[in-house]
């Protein structure tokens, strides 16, 4: 299969912070190449979570089965399930054994879109991979995918020069402990963010 997307983004990247990181996703490529094709999003919406500081974060009370992968090498990806329902797709961040992630929360959606709407049985672009399940949904993305490197195909992030203007520093969505810590970033006036 020829890639469609080939600036793969490399260790480097993920060897910074975590919430440089964060930032650092938005405006990148997220790819997942399938036997349905191939589906392609622009990260907008990202959010940090931590390993020190934040009750919030899977890692917050140490290593279990479930979150496991997330104290892997950073570049590598961490699927957890919530309400039995929705996947939820993070990169991992930081030294291995610490436990700190990002979780995509949103993307503007650029190739496949037809098979992103068969995947989520709805013709609205704007909700096609807007919030965490719809995005994983959209993209074909579940817990065979845990651990799994971000640097090589068939589920990658690529570069493909987009410059991210203004970033917008909020808290996080949907969370009741460290609730008051900055670490939701979005692309300012994006139309395919979860939530302004």
């Amino acid at each position: 299969m020829k890639r469609t997307y080939t600036k793969y983004l490399d260790n480097n990247f993920y060897s910074a912070t975590t919430e440089n990181v964060a930032r650092s996703l938005l405006g990148k490529v997220l790819v997942h190449e399938t036997t349905e094709g191939v589906t392609a999003g622009r990260i907008v919406e990202v959010e940090a979570y931590l390993s020190r500081g934040d009750a919030a974060c899977h890692a917050a009370r140490g290593q279990t089965m479930r979150n496991a992968p997330m104290f892997g090498p950073a570049g590598t990806v961490y699927v957890y399930l919530i309400y039995g329902i929705h996947y939820c797709f993070n990169v991992v961040t930081g030294q291995i054994g610490e436990g700190e992630a990002v979780l995509i929360r949103a993307l503007e959606p650029l190739l496949g879109l037809q098979t992103m709407f068969k995947r989520r049985g709805t013709d609205n672009l704007k909700k096609l991979a807007s919030g965490p399940g719809n995005l994983c949904r959209a993209m074909g993305i579940n817990l065979t995918h845990n651990g799994h490197d971000l640097r090589c195909p068939p589920l990658y992030i690529a570069d493909d020069n987009f410059q991210a203007t203004e970033i917008v520093t909020t808290t996080r969505i949907g969370i009741s402990s460290a609730a008051d810590l900055p670490l939701r970033f979005y692309l300012a006036h994006n139309p395919y963010i979860s939530r302004k």
